[in-house]
This record gives structure tokens, C-alpha cells and sequence, in this order.
């Protein structure tokens, strides 16, 4: 996947890093003299006020997504498209602060000095196992797309007609798109997810791989281009994916997670600070790369990586923990266990076509009152998930297509900065 020029969609949110990090010092009451001593060391520094300012509002954005509708009723429900919506959105805010810090303080704390290149090596490292996630979602997202299209049919046969004209052509049309899309959502678990996968990128078009510095991003291409097979969901496989047959996101979450150490205090003095937002940059990356493959279908998903001890005493700890364990168990729920993705919608997919599976099977013709009324109030709730899917995916899928470019953004501006000669050693 090849990275893109994207300095002109970014400007609004590093504009926002950085006016929320002039705010925040504007905000901070300066510490009360000191009668007894001239030492500076006494009071917090300018870059300690940056860095406590970018802890404190990881931990505010966090603390907003786990607002629910009894507490606040404009909270989107917890896994819903504008739930993950506000999810990206902490997201993309956490990472333009990040880098605002970063080369707001590189000066006084020049990056390429140990130990904090290593750390920021390590996580751009986990950063760019990312991509591949954001790849996949990429292919989940339009996999419910298919899944739409059969809905719409169903919502269509059903929807418009009063209850004197749902006769048995409607109600068969209906069920033939539900069983159809019941044939492909199965298709999918069993398969792993590979089903619908396209090889699209969230870069130009006519580029490879190897365009990609350092060659990460899967782009895969094969020489036909086109998709193979006929029958029920197999006009859904492409010769070519975006990311291996083989890939992972089981695997990839666990390389992202695996060994994200709290830095040592050390580590924390020697950067002034720097190494604790690096690692806080690091562990909501993974919690946050995390709840998208729990929410969206991917290829091979999995939740077995763990979120590792996080101390208390970061503002974001109790907030991000929560948030991980909340998600956790929605995924060991009965009715959420085996099913493609948690995303709210799709929970609803299969429970109203289960619904309008069940009210007309042997149904007799015309439809008793009771059996009608089933009917209309699955039919309602198919229409709105439909609604809700339309209205709810193309920006869902721009704001996955933002976080690649800012990730590939921030790893290459950092990156240009340790290479430069003048910051090396």
C-alpha cells in the first residue's frame, strides 16, 4: 500500500494538536513561588506542562467513548458505526498531538539520542503493522457493502407494500436476497474472513509496494486483475487481495501489543518526558487497532492479544483499560460469540434476518394479522439498518483511509528527521 501526499487533509487536525497544546499551557496555572529556593528544578518545565497536557487529553477523549446514552444521550452506542466513528476520531487527535509534542520539544530533546530513538523506532515499527490492518478493514467494510445490497432487496420487497400486497412473491424475493446474504455472511466466518476481499489501496493507482519505504504495505497484484469462480458468493472472490491469503490479524494485533513496556524511569528523565507519550502513542494505537478488528469483519480476526499491565498512574490507564474489557465482553456474549464482527449493525443484520426467517417460514398466504405484524416490525428494523449502513460506511471507510496516510505521515517525518546528518549520534 503505497503511502500518499497527505499534508493538505492533515492540516486541519495538526492545527488542532497544536492550538489544543497552546490552550492547555494557557489553561495550566504557573506553579506558586517558591520563597525558599531559586531552583528551577523545583517547578515543572514547559515541555513537563506539554506532556501532562497530551496525557490528560488521551485520557478525556477516552473517558467520552465510554459514555453511554443513560449518562449522555448523545452518545452513540458502544461498537455502532458512529461509535467507531468517534473511536478514529480520538484517534487521529491523539496522533497530531503526539507529533506536535515531538517536534515542538525536538529541539530540547533531539530524537536520534538514546534511549529515545530506540523507543520511537519501536514505535513506528508497531505503526506500520497498522497499515496492514488498515488494509483489512478497508476489505471488511466493502464486504458489508454486499451484505447491503442484499438487504436493500429484502427491505424493498418488504418495505413498501401495505399488508393486503406482502403476498407470497414478496415474501419469497425477501427471503431468496436473506438467504443469500445468510449464504455469504457463512461463507465468511468459515473462510476467515478471505470472501469479498478486493485489491484495493488507499494509495495512487499504478503503484507497488516497493514504492513504500523501507517496502511495507502487502499490495498484491495479479497478472489477470480480475475475480474467478461462479455461483452463490464466489463472484465476491478476487485473484488479488490486499493483503496475503496467509495474512493475519490475529497475528498482526499480537505484533503490535507484544512487548509494549512501561518505559523505566530512567528512560523518563533522559527524554524529558518524551518516552512516557511514546508509550502512551503505543498502547492506544493497539487498543484502537484492536476494537476496529473486533468491530469489522478481517481476515483471520481474533482477540487472543492482551492488553499488557498498564500502571494506574497514567491519567489514560484506567480509561483505556476499561474500554478494552467493556469490548471484551461483548465478544463473550452468547449471541455475539460467532459472529463476523461486533459492529452493532452487523449484530442487527443477522438478528432481523433471522427474525424474517423464522415469521415466514410455511407461512400461509395471506398472512394472518399476527404473523403481518411480525413481519412489519422486522421489516422496520431492516430498513434502518439499511439506512444506517448507507449513511454510515463511506465515511467510516474515509476515516480508515486517513489514519493510513497519517500513520504513514508520521513514521516518514520522523524517520527524515533521524536520518538527517546534523542528528546523528
Amino acid at each position: 500500500m503505497p503511502a500518499t501526499d497527505s499534508s493538505s487533509a492533515a492540516a486541519p487536525l495538526t492545527s488542532f494538536g497544536r492550538s489544543f497544546l497552546s490552550h492547555r499551557r494557557d489553561q495550566i496555572p504557573p506553579p506558586p513561588p517558591d520563597h525558599h529556593s531559586h531552583s528551577h528544578t523545583q517547578h515543572p518545565s514547559s515541555s513537563d506542562l506539554e506532556i501532562d497536557a497530551f496525557h490528560r487529553h488521551a485520557a478525556d477523549l477516552l473517558h467520552d467513548l465510554l459514555s453511554d446514552s443513560n449518562s449522555d444521550p448523545s452518545a452513540p452506542d458502544l461498537l455502532s458505526l458512529a461509535w467507531t466513528r468517534r473511536l478514529l476520531d480520538s484517534f487521529l487527535i491523539c496522533l497530531e498531538e503526539f507529533r506536535a509534542i515531538l517536534f515542538a520539544l525536538a529541539d530540547s530533546q533531539p530524537l536520534s539520542r538514546p534511549p529515545l530513538d530506540r523507543l520511537l523506532l519501536d514505535f513506528l515499527d508497531r505503526a506500520v503493522k497498522a497499515l496492514d490492518l488498515c488494509n483489512a478493514l478497508r476489505d471488511g467494510l466493502d464486504l458489508i457493502r454486499q451484505w447491503r445490497k442484499h438487504l436493500a432487496i429484502a427491505a424493498a420487497a418488504l418495505a413498501p407494500a401495505p399488508a393486503a400486497q406482502r403476498g407470497e412473491a414478496q415474501i419469497r424475493r425477501a427471503r431468496k436476497a436473506l438467504t443469500d446474504l445468510t449464504i455469504l455472511m457463512l461463507d465468511d466466518k468459515d473462510a476467515g474472513g478471505v470472501v469479498g476481499q478486493r485489491n484495493r489501496s488507499f494509495g495512487r493507482a499504478g503503484t507497488t509496494r516497493d514504492s513504500l519505504p523501507h517496502g511495507h504495505g502487502h499490495h498484491r497484484r495479479s497478472s489477470s486483475g480480475g475475480s474467478s469462480g461462479s455461483g452463490s458468493g464466489s463472484h465476491l472472490r478476487s485473484l488479488s487481495w490486499s493483503v496475503s491469503r496467509t495474512w493475519s490479524a490475529a497475528r498482526q494485533l499480537q505484533a503490535i501489543g507484544g512487548g509494549l513496556t512501561v518505559p523505566r524511569a530512567n528512560d523518563i528523565a533522559a527524554t524529558g518526558g518524551l518516552a512516557s507519550a511514546v508509550y502512551a502513542m503505543g498502547a492506544v494505537l493497539f487498543v484502537v487497532t484492536w476494537a476496529l478488528v473486533a468491530a469489522i469483519p478481517c481476515q483471520d480476526r481474533g482477540l487472543q492479544a492482551h492488553l499488557t499491565a498498564v500502571p494506574r498512574t497514567f491519567p489514560w490507564a484506567g480509561p483505556l483499560i476499561t474500554l478494552f474489557d467493556r469490548i471484551l465482553d461483548e465478544s463473550k456474549k452468547k449471541d455475539r460469540k460467532h459472529s463476523c464482527g461486533l459492529l452493532k449493525e452487523i449484530h442487527q443484520i443477522e438478528r432481523c434476518s433471522r427474525q424474517l426467517m423464522e415469521v415466514t417460514d410455511a407461512a400461509e398466504f395471506p398472512l394472518a394479522d399476527d404473523k403481518d405484524s411480525e413481519v412489519q416490525e422486522a421489516t422496520q428494523e431492516l430498513v434502518q439498518v439499511c439506512g444506517s449502513l448507507k449513511d454510515g460506511l463511506d465515511p467510516l471507510e474515509r476515516q480508515v483511509r486517513e489514519m493510513f496516510h497519517r500513520v504513514v505521515r508520521t513514521r516518514t517525518e520522523i524517520l527524515d528527521y533521524l536520518s538527517r546528518p546534523h542528528n546523528a549520534g
